[in-house]
This record gives structure tokens, C-alpha cells and sequence, in this order.
């Protein structure tokens, strides 16, 4: 059944269940007193952004984009947008700003929402906007809403009651990932912040619990493999074990092991300029926040050289750092971040990046879906083919089932053996791959082998590609068989290959930061597999 054909059905049947009059009556009722101490959020905001606000502009793509605080318009095309302005992370913002500009606007924003969506509604009451909405409203209620008038309190509570109820009888409904912790957030934060609703936190510690078992790895990682979903999930237990701090409740002991083990997977993914290797949805991040996540942790052991679990290997030479992919995606249905890039790496030699994959959009599906192809890795394809079928759903069809990783590290230097069948279904090939770090972190060499199962019935095609970051320069030498790079700072490297037919220098795109696309070159070695058994050999060394 196609994507939008579904999304309609299941848009009618929500309005049949809920956009009516009785349910909304069902909603209503008594609206509690807040209790004596409720969550406080602990992260600071962005003063500028909320300059910004005060003058009625969001900023989402890195421009101002005015925004008429009395129409709330829900373009149901945007999804960023819709969580942007519905979810009121920007309280945040609104309270850096000091004063008592940013706090009455605060007051009148929440005003006009409450008019205009204080019944269900099909986008705006979904239950991860509604949780974080709730989550944000309680956390900055001591900016906004502790010193206004009574009625804005008394309508403000009302508000609040009908969305935790709905939360409570929907919660966990088809809702998995990141989506369903953020719902899971808003009905904990909803059970500390009201008398007598001790019901909601239990339901809400009962259901976190849960998916902690079902989402959260045993090495730390989530189970999306994405390192941004990882980071926006730790953030989110952080602020629950705060909250159950702040209002007097026993924090878990189980959730403090669990935030350490992601802290350290998340520290995992970090390169030595402290932003993430751009895996399965993931931009290089905003340090100084990651920083102060990590901070708030208080996560000091040294960092792992593998994630098992999550499907990661790191090997460190001397200023050279490889971190590689080597997993199957995960289950269905949280592989709509996962890309189609088995066996794929990044290479950073000091705080330089090298090598490294094209990155995601933060808001564009459309660009977010052409970085999921295999190209966009660095990593071998064949004939054209992605790794894994990506189908228009966001989820996987025909994808690797079966990857193999072995290691051998020595003081100084480190072997990684790798193999993935995704090709297997097509055309009966195994990829393998072999990488060896040695020479103090400068000499890099790898070997891909493609192995033919079933017989080869015809000569297929393979490209085996390097996308190098925007700041490296590149030439190509000896007609095509080497290729020299020079890095920003000053060292200069040259790439090599034996197997292949030649290495093609070759447009790309990094999106590694922001939302614009900057120009920037690949390497592709090009060959033929013509037998049932094909290698290829190549090696980065360092030059002087």
C-alpha cells in the first residue's frame, strides 16, 4: 500500500477516535495544583534566537522566518517546522534573553496556542510533539508562568491535564524510537508537576523502563545505530533522572548505569575535533552542547575502542583515528535513520577529517534520503546498486543480513577484517574488506576482495569510493593510478591503488554542518570483477 495512502487512513481513523466532542469532554474535568516542587529544565538557550522570537521570526534553516504568533499555521509537508513551533524547545531562547521582554512573550505565545489548540488536533496533539510540548511547558514554568495572573495559570493547568490524559490513555500505542521516549518524557515530567498524579510517573517510569530494554544496547549505543539519535536520547534520560532529583523522587539505579554507558558510546563516536563521524543521520553536532551533556555525565574513562553491540570498530595510531561501520541495519522499524553504507569509514588524522561520508540534511527529506545511498559512503558499490533497498517507506527491503568484523591491535598499529552480504541476493557477492593502520597513525592500506558465491554470469561493475572533506585539496598524478592531498594543515598525503582500472577524481558534497551543501571532491576506484574472486589494493601514506 503506498505511504500516502496509508498516512490518510490512519489520519481519518485518529479523527473518528479522538477529533470529537465526546472524547474532548472525556479530556476535561478537575485540573489539579501544581505540586510544591516541579522539573526545572537545565540547559541554557540561545539569546540571540530569542531576540529573534521577540520579534515574531524563527530561526530553522539559518535565516530568520517571520512567524504571526496569532496564526499558527501547521503545514503538514514540514515536519520540521512542526515540531519547531509546537514543541516549545524555544522557551529556552525566550529566557536567555533576560529580562521581562522574553518572558510576556513567552506568556502571550502560550496564550494564543492554548486558544488555538486547546482540543485535539491530528499534528499538533501527535503524542512526541505532545510529550515534549508538556516536557517544556513544566520546565520553564518557573520563567513564564510562576509570576502570571492567575487565569493564564488556571488555563495554562487545564491545557496541560487534557494532554497528559491523552498521553496517558494513547501511550505506547504503534509510537517506538525516539518519538515514543519524547511522549514517555512529557507524561513523567506531567506526574511530577501535578498533585495527586503520582499514576502518570509510574506509568511513564514503567513504559521508560521498557523501552530501555528494547531500544538502549548493552555497550550504550541505540539501536537506530545513529549516533544524533543516541545524543538526543541521552539528553532526554538526563533530563528525566534532573527532574526526579529536583522534586525529590529516588532516581533509579538502573538509569544512572544506563546514562553512563551511553554517555561513553557517544564519546565513542567523537573524532579528535570533537564533532561525530557523520553516520546514519548524523551531522558533526554543536560541541560545546555535546560537551556539556558529557560534563553533566561526568563520563572520564577512556573511550572504547569498539561499540560490539552498536556494530562499531575504532582504531588510534598515533594522530590517526579510523572509526568504521560494521553491523547489520537494525530491526524493523527503527531503520528509517540507517544508511545503506556497510563496511563504511571515516579517517581524521590529528583534528583534520580526510575521509568522510557525505552526511544528512537536518530538515530536507529530500536530501536526507539521497545521503542514505550507498555513493555517499565510503565504501564499494556494484553496478550502481545500493547496498541495501531503500523503499519509499524510509525502511528496508532487500538490505545485509549477515557482517563479520575481527581485529588485531598491536602497540602500534591495528588490523580490521569485514564482510557484508548485501549484494549476496543480486548477484551472489561477498564483499570484504581489510584495513590496516600503521607507521605512527601514516600509513593506511586497504584491501577490498569480492567473492562470487554462486558462479559469475557476467562481468559486473564495481566503484570503490573516498568523498574527502571540503578543506583537503587533491590532484591526480601518473595518469590516474595515484592522487596526491594536501591537508589544511600543511601535511601532505598520497593515495594510491593496484586492482582496479584507474582513480577518478570526481565531484561531491559535504553536509557535515548546517543546511547548505558545500562543493567538495572524491576519489573513485574503478574496476571490473570479471571472475568469481576480485581484489583490490590501496594505501594512504603520508608523504616526508
Amino acid at each position: 500500500m503506498p505511504k500516502t495512502v496509508l498516512q490518510h487512513i490512519k489520519r481519518k481513523a485518529r479523527h473518528l477516535t479522538y477529533g470529537n466532542a465526546i472524547y474532548d469532554w472525556s479530556l476535561g474535568g478537575h485540573a489539579s495544583a501544581f505540586a510544591d516542587r516541579m522539573p526545572q529544565t537545565i540547559w541554557n538557550g540561545d539569546a540571540e534566537q530569542g531576540q529573534f522570537l521577540c520579534e515574531n521570526y524563527f530561526v530553522l534553516t539559518g535565516q530568520p522566518k517571520q512567524f504571526d504568533p496569532h496564526r499558527w499555521h501547521a503545514d503538514e509537508t514540514d515536519r520540521a517546522w512542526i515540531r519547531l513551533i509546537h514543541g516549545f524547545s524555544w522557551l529556552a531562547d525566550l529566557k536567555a534573553v533576560g529580562g521581562d521582554a522574553g518572558r510576556r512573550h513567552a506568556r502571550d505565545m502560550v496564550t494564543s496556542w492554548i486558544e488555538t489548540y486547546s482540543h485535539w488536533h491530528t499534528l499538533t496533539w501527535q503524542p512526541d510533539l505532545t510529550g515534549e510540548r508538556l516536557a517544556n511547558w513544566i520546565g520553564f514554568y518557573n520563567f513564564y508562568g510562576e509570576t502570571a495572573h492567575i487565569d493564564f495559570q488556571d488555563d495554562l493547568r487545564e491545557c496541560m491535564m487534557k494532554q497528559a490524559r491523552h498521553l496517558a490513555r494513547t501511550l505506547p500505542g504503534n509510537l517506538s524510537g525516539l518519538p515514543l521516549f519524547m511522549a514517555i518524557k512529557g507524561l513523567i515530567y506531567a506526574g511530577l508537576a501535578f498533585d495527586k498524579h503520582d499514576h502518570w510517573l509510574e506509568q511513564g517510569l514503567d513504559l521508560l523502563e521498557q523501552e530501555t530494554r528494547k531500544q538502549i544496547l548493552k555497550d550504550g549505543g541505540h539501536i537506530s545505530r545513529s549516533p544524533a539519535m543516541l545524543q538526543e536520547i541521552l539528553q532526554l534520560y538526563i533530563d528525566i533522572q534532573q527532574s526526579l532529583a529536583q522534586c525529590g523522587y529516588p532516581v533509579p539505579l538502573d538509569m544512572n548505569h544506563v546514562i553512563q554507558d551511553m554517555a561513553q558510546a557517544l564519546r565513542f563516536f567523537r573524532h579528535t575535533d570533537k564533532g561525530y563521524a557523520l553516520f546514519h543521520g548524523t551531522q558533526e553536532g554543536r560541541t560545546a552542547h555535546v560537551d556539556a551533556l558529557l560534563k553533566r555525565v561526568n563520563a572520564r574513562s577512556r573511550t572504547a575502542k569498539s561499540l560490539p553491540h552498536t556494530g562499531f570498530e575504532k582504531m588510534v595510531i598515533g594522530r590517526s583515528v579510523i572509526i568504521a561501520d560494521a553491523s547489520p541495519p537494525p530491526p524493523y522499524p527503527y531503520e528509517t535513520q540507517t544508511h545503506a553504507a556497510p563496511l563504511s569509514f571515516e579517517f581524521c588524522y590529528g583534528k583534520e577529517r580526510v575521509f568522510v561520508n557525505a552526511g544528512t540534511h537536518p530538515f530536507d527529506d529530500t536530501w536526507h534520503d539521497v545521503l542514505r545511498n550507498t555513493a555517499a559512503h565510503n565504501t564499494l558499490t556494484i553496478d550502481n546498486r545500493n547496498a541495501a533497498e531503500i523503499l519509499e517507506s524510509g525502511h528496508f527491503g532487500r538490505k545485509h543480513r549477515k557482517v563479520t568484523r575481527h581485529r588485531e591491535d598491536k602497540h602500534d598499529e591495528a588490523l580490521l577484517d569485514m564482510t557484508h552480504d548485501g549484494y549476496m541476493d543480486v548477484n551472489g557477492i561477498t564483499h570484504r574488506r581489510r584495513l590496516y593502520l600503521g607507521d605512527y597513525g601514516h600509513d593506511l592500506r586497504g584491501e577490498e576482495s569480492l567473492t562470487c558465491s554462486i558462479g559469475l554470469n557476467k562481468t559486473q561493475e564495481f566503484a570503490i569510493r573516498f568523498h574527502l572533506h571540503p578543506r583537503v585539496q587533491v590532484s591526480l598524478i601518473r595518469e590516474g593510478q595515484e592522487a596526491l592531498l594536501r591537508l589544511n594543515g600543511g601535511s601532505g598525503w598520497r593515495f594510491l591503488q593496484n586492482g582496479g582500472t584507474h582513480i577518478a577524481l570526481e565531484n561531491s558534497i559535504y553536509l557535515g554542518e548546517g543546511t547548505r551543501p558545500r562543493k567538495t571532491k572524491q576519489l573513485v576506484i574503478y574496476g571490473t570483477i570479471d571472475t568469481d574472486y576480485t581484489a583490490v589494493q590501496w594505501a594512504l601514506n603520508k608523504e616526508g
